[in-house]
């Protein structure tokens, strides 16, 4: 490991009643009815911004999944990964809240223009004072595609195609202003200069746009791009565009022969390793003892709803697992559906415990977690950390706020002791945070 690196965390979050850990919900600690209040998300970032994280960020869907059995009754009646409210809404009340955490927006590029996408996140990370990230998606359903007026979703390589183009254009317009362009001499009456003001003249195949935006440049420019694809076609999207990526991993080997791969795609492209920052996820429980930790975690997966865990599977993979015969075809199901992340996580646990494609989806959340004591829990992430396997960890809570709060108070005092992980922001943007 690099002499004085420290790890990069960041938060994964929902609008919605649970993030990854399906049961979590129904923990007695966990808070429902404040789901669709501000304070839920203000005190989350407040609460996280004092530990110092990196950032926060909203993994969203645009629409309600209802692959699994043809219906969505399984994903709301027990509680699946649902957002109650659109991200986009919520990040401003966060960033009101808050002055150095990164936020987070996922926002799909196949749905959306590129002015669309360059106007909004552009206002907010001029909002902001520069502290938001865009995780770039492609989207992996078609009810999603439905949802935008399409009848299924494109294939994934001209879903990237066009991705490629949205990041260029929208570059392109968040470019248009000068850092200086804004004057506002009131003596001069000059508000703006123009002549540092562009078009973006922009055309693809895919996407046009001709600018220039109506905002100033945001203090980092322009909003930092994270990205979350596992297939080839998405690594190669994340070597050209990522400065943060979100990956599925759970062996360190994995995780450091994921990272080799990310930085021998950058470097083909000019890119250096210090460039991105790939952060596999991990949730974790804690406990006085190592013995209570186990008992909570036994409790929390004792939670679970067996059949939600395949709902969510079904949705990740873009497949309806009721109509998987045995010894049937995943790919006959998944056409151009589907996450590949979450096929490498299903394929690692039928690999590693031998087990068939519907148990290892049954199973899909239960004991994922890292359970013991705040310096055990220290004692895994920084051997992980240190190994080279990764530059963090995007950490997803078991039961919300709880986890979070345990963690923050816990683990994050350990790891800053230890000198792993940072006591102060180094900047007021989110890529000085990242870029220490």
């Amino acid at each position: 490991m690099q002499a004085g690196r420290q790890m990069r965390l960041v938060a994964y979050l929902k609008t919605g009643p649970t993030a990854l850990h399906v049961g979590g919900w129904r923990h007695p600690e966990a808070t429902l009815d404040d789901i669709l209040s501000p304070q839920r998300y203000q005190q989350i970032a407040v609460l996280l911004e004092q530990a110092c994280f990196d950032a926060c960020f909203f993994a969203d869907l645009f629409g309600l999944y209802d692959l699994h059995g043809g219906s969505y009754d399984a994903y709301l009646r027990r509680g699946g990964q649902i957002s109650f409210l659109d991200p986009t809404v919520v990040l401003p009340v966060m960033a009101a809240a808050t002055r150095h955490i990164g936020l987070g927006a996922t926002l799909s590029t196949s749905f959306h223009t590129a002015y669309h996408l360059a106007r909004w996140l552009g206002s907010l990370d001029a909002m902001s004072g520069g502290r938001v990230a865009w995780n770039v998606v492609t989207s992996a359903t078609d009810l999603e595609a439905q949802n935008a007026g399409l009848d299924a979703l494109p294939p994934r390589e001209q879903r990237y195609d066009r991705a490629d183009e949205v990041l260029e254009a929208c570059c392109a317009l968040w470019e248009g202003w000068d850092p200086d362009a804004l004057v506002l001499d009131k003596a001069a009456g000059i508000l703006a200069d123009p002549a540092k003001v562009r078009y973006a003249h922009y055309q693809g195949q895919w996407v046009k746009t001709r600018g220039p935006l109506s905002i100033p440049r945001s203090p980092q420019g322009r909003p930092v791009i994270m990205q979350a694809g596992s297939s080839d076609r998405g690594r190669d999207f994340a070597a050209r565009w990522a400065e943060l990526i979100f990956t599925t991993q759970r062996d360190p080997a994995d995780m450091r022969a994921f990272r080799d791969d990310i930085h021998a795609r950058m470097a083909a492209r000019g890119r250096a390793p210090a460039d991105c920052a790939i952060l596999p996820g991990i949730s974790v429980v804690l406990g006085e003892t190592e013995s209570i930790a186990r008992e909570r975690a036994d409790y929390l997966n004792s939670l679970i709803d067996p059949e939600l865990n395949l709902a969510a599977s079904s949705s990740s993979l873009g497949a309806d697992l009721t109509r998987l015969q045995e010894g049937g075809s995943l790919e006959a199901l998944q056409g151009h559906q589907g996450m590949q992340g979450t096929r490498d996580v299903l394929e690692q646990a039928m690999k590693a415990e031998g087990l068939t494609l519907r148990e290892a989806a049954q199973r899909r959340n239960t004991g994922r977690e890292i359970v013991g004591t705040a310096a055990q829990v220290a004692d895994r992430l920084e051997a992980i950390f240190t190994s080279g396997a990764c530059d963090g960890f995007v950490l997803a809570p078991t039961m919300f706020p709880g986890m979070f709060e345990q963690f923050c108070r816990s683990v994050v005092p350990e790891l800053q002791r230890r000198g792993l992980f940072r006591t102060r922001y180094p900047g007021t943007t989110l890529r000085d945070t990242l870029r220490g």
